[in-house]
């Protein structure tokens, strides 16, 4: 009897013992709710591998349009840490913010003194929240944030520190760059129907014309409306720059009949899905609009932006001689058998040949032990940089399938022609004739196991859509 006794009061203390120890598994989660997906992007790469931030303007939701839902409202309400902009972006936070008690700490990056802010362009007083358009300042947010971090839950300090310091090297390369990659930007004047741009333009001396609009979308007037366009007619403005998910509505108004290049942006990172990789994405793909829509004389407007599409009637691909990453000869025989999908970039891309890349390998991980159907070729439009060794180097970023081809000038020349593949050398005034960049045309090219060409995907598809489109093809 007392044998059962002392067994049943130990099986009462370890009940008692439990208790404490799932309580505490519960503290143990480190509740952060941000409001947009850039910052979003930085807050996701630091907590990697603990807890995961909340998002609330989400999708392709628009911070001026948002309304907070009832389970968001608890969600900031349950936070231990809120991250938003302000006010001058973000109206819809004011009165969730001054309802907070004091457990939850509240960090406003416009007040952050560590951050370059700029002045509103058109509002006395107040500030302009774009901030994350420049680099740099991410550079510094990573920091200030990590520190915040390991502040308010030190038990998981050596995550946030291990974290910040990978992010902080991912963003330094971002950062150079742009230094390097964008320098030519400050060769044309951008007309823009939004005001996001000022921290970008600061940045990489782009110049700036009028800011039509301001956000959120406010009427534009007609004279400021007929001066852009005279501005455009008598050649003072190269490119005109809208935001995605924002209305332009006298677009057709001021550009009809004249000849401009026209881009459309997503500062909000509306098209990329959440998660650390967003910022580099969103950043590589405006960076990209901007320097097509710059684009020099006699290039195609929207060259990262084309439709996918081929004209009727239009004959892709035909027959060629390159060398593969490890020295091969390969020809257009060699597309024969499997499915193939073919992209023209360069090695010292600076923005949109790395994340199309990425895009191509993330759609064959989706698609599973599906996408081995299909063999991946980065052909080089850079022959006398990207020879077999580099291409062997940089291939192995995106996969080990992937298949780098490189030739002769007058090689890549034939079969860039023979895919309607535009490509052009572009030198630096007085630069280093080694730092020239190459605009080029950049849509995923599908071969059929017969060697025919099939369709084409445009830059910008997001790597679901891109593997939902291939599983068409069985």
């Amino acid at each position: 009897m007392l044998v059962i006794r002392r067994y049943s009061i130990c099986r009462l203390m370890l009940l008692v013992l439990m208790i404490p120890i799932s309580s505490q598994a519960e503290e143990r989660t480190f509740k952060v709710v941000v409001s947009i997906k850039p910052v979003h992007s930085i807050l996701a790469s630091l907590m990697k591998g603990g807890d995961e931030p909340i998002l609330l303007v989400s999708g392709s939701g628009s911070p001026f349009e948002h309304q907070l839902t009832d389970s968001q409202k608890k969600q900031i309400v349950d936070a231990d840490m809120l991250v938003w902009t302000g006010p001058e972006l973000e109206a819809f936070m004011i009165e969730a913010v001054e309802e907070l008690s004091g457990k939850t700490k509240v960090v406003e990056l416009l007040d952050q003194t560590a951050l370059k802010i700029l002045p509103h362009c058109c509002k006395e007083n107040a500030r302009d929240p774009f901030f994350w358009m420049d680099s740099r300042n991410i550079l510094i947010l990573t920091d200030e944030l990590a520190r915040m971090l390991m502040d308010a839950n030190p038990a998981r300090a050596h995550l946030y520190q291990r974290n910040r310091r990978e992010l902080n090297a991912k963003l330094a390369e971002i950062d150079r760059r742009y230094e390097y990659g964008y320098r030519g930007l400050s060769q044309g004047v951008v007309l823009l129907y939004y005001d996001s741009l000022q921290y970008f333009s600061q940045a990489y001396a782009m110049r700036l014309g009028d800011v039509l609009s301001q956000l959120p979308p406010a009427p534009v007037p007609a004279e400021k409306l007929l001066q852009a366009r005279s501005n455009i007619s008598n050649g003072s403005v190269q490119c005109v720059l809208t935001e995605a998910g924002m209305p332009a509505n006298h677009l057709s108004l001021l550009t009809n009949g004249l000849s401009v290049n026209i881009g459309e942006l997503d500062s909000f990172g509306r098209r990329f899905q959440p998660g650390p990789e967003l910022y580099a994405q969103m950043m590589d793909y405006n960076t990209g609009v901007i320097n097509t829509c710059l684009g020099r004389k006699g290039q195609p407007k929207n060259v990262y932006l084309d439709s996918g599409g081929t004209a009727p009637g239009e004959t892709i691909g035909g027959p060629f001689m390159l060398t593969d990453h490890f020295g091969r000869l390969v020809t257009d025989k060699d597309l024969l058998g499997n499915y193939h999908i073919l992209f023209f970039g360069y090695t010292y891309c600076p923005d949109i040949c790395p994340i199309s890349l990425q895009v191509l390998a993330r759609a064959l991980k989706v698609l599973g032990d599906e996408g081995n159907r299909f063999v991946p070729w980065f052909i080089s439009v850079d022959p006398e940089r990207d020879k077999a060794e580099k291409l062997r180097e940089y291939v192995n970023y995106f996969g080990q399938n992937m298949v780098g081809l490189t030739g002769s000038i007058s090689m890549i020349e034939r079969v860039a022609k023979q895919y309607k593949v535009r490509y052009e050398k572009v030198m630096e005034e007085g630069g280093d004739p080694m730092l020239y960049t190459m605009d080029h045309s950049a849509s995923l090219f599908l071969i059929g196991p017969d060697g025919r060409f099939i369709t084409k995907f445009a830059n910008g598809i997001t790597p679901q859509a891109l593997a939902d489109g291939l599983q068409e093809y069985r």
